[in-house]
């Protein structure tokens, strides 16, 4: 009879064998992924292992999207990917139809904003459902309002929340309210505080005394937005509405108008007229009342499509219509 240890040994042999079958089959699949032709004489177990590393990081992103719910796949809101050429090193799979990205420079396209990686090629058949991600946001100010409340999950932008809950809690009376500018340098420095900390960026009455610098660092914001609150694509409606001389007409046409303006768009320059809306009603002691605060919010919520000097000046008046028309009947078109 054969002894234990001989049993041993021939299970151990055994097992061996079982998993250089499953290593050889899982460096075909590689091999084949990779476009890779072997011949009789395959490269050494130390050529395998990098390839496998680097296949196993990059098809789990595959593995991730394919199996999401379609529930979670549709976005309450759409989000365009921002994609940029990118230089990937090592292999990678375009993570929209799984084939291997070739070539040893700029061999697709990199959303900056999620870290996606497509083909060039894919990129235009990728749908509108970029999630942000807070580690490649560098910074607040300056960066795509839709961008960052995905990134953070909220409604609106953090900076639109926190300064109008400031101002609203020692501010609403304070005379000349968003007209006198406060201190540039401090404004200045509230910015680069919201791009370090964010949320837990301090702009209380123990930081800033001046309420003017509170009020100088939202309009900064709004005014660095790379897509104005009133987006681009809608600008043409605001204006046309704007225009109208029948009180009805006007409504309805301002309605539509706001209707073709992205959600986080929309939600935030709501919240913004409601609390220029009460900074009216406190007129008597700050001197602000609808006019005023339009003339100053007309070209900070809208910008004219491709900087035309021409058009901009012509439709000054117009923007300070809009505003006005917004904020008064605030109640009426959110």
């Amino acid at each position: 009879m054969p002894s234990r240890e001989s049993c041993k040994g021939h299970k151990e042999e055994k097992s061996l064998v079982q998993k250089a079958k499953r290593e050889a089959n899982q460096e075909d699949i590689l091999a084949a992924a990779l476009g890779m032709r072997m011949g009789p004489q395959k490269p050494p177990a130390t050529f395998w292992q990098p390839l496998k590393l680097l296949a196993y990081s990059q098809l789990t992103s595959l593995v991730r999207r394919a199996t999401l719910k379609e529930s979670e796949r549709t976005p309450k809101s759409e989000k365009v990917h921002n994609f940029k050429v990118h230089t990937f090193r090592g292999p990678h799979w375009c993570e929209h139809c799984a084939s291997f990205m070739w070539g040893l420079m700029a061999q697709g396209v990199k959303c900056s904003d999620c870290g996606l990686n497509v083909h060039k090629q894919c990129s235009s058949l990728v749908p509108n459902d970029c999630k942000p991600d807070l580690r490649h946001i560098r910074k607040v100010y300056s960066c795509d309002l839709t961008t960052l409340v995905k990134a953070y999950n909220t409604a609106r932008p953090m900076v639109v929340d926190m300064c109008i809950r400031e101002i609203e809690s020692r501010g609403l009376k304070s005379e000349g309210l968003y007209r006198v500018s406060g201190f540039s340098d401090l404004v200045e420095e509230v910015k680069m505080a919201f791009d370090k900390d964010g949320e837990k960026t301090d702009i209380s009455v123990n930081a800033y005394e001046d309420i003017n610098i509170i009020t100088g660092a939202l309009k900064l914001y709004l005014r660095d937005l790379p897509v104005p609150i009133i987006s681009y694509d809608a600008y043409p409606r605001f204006i046309e509405a704007a225009k109208l001389s029948d009180p009805e007409k006007k409504l309805e046409a301002f309605c539509e108008a706001l209707a073709l303006l992205p959600p986080s768009h929309c939600e935030t320059l709501k919240y913004i007229m409601a609390h220029l809306k009460r900074v009216t009603q406190n007129e008597e002691s700050n001197l602000m009342n609808a006019e005023n605060l339009a003339i100053i919010f007309g070209p900070t919520l809208m910008r004219v499509p491709n900087n035309d000097a021409i058009t901009a000046l012509n439709d000054i008046r117009y923007q300070r219509q809009v505003v006005e028309m917004l904020i008064k009947n605030e109640d009426r078109l959110f």
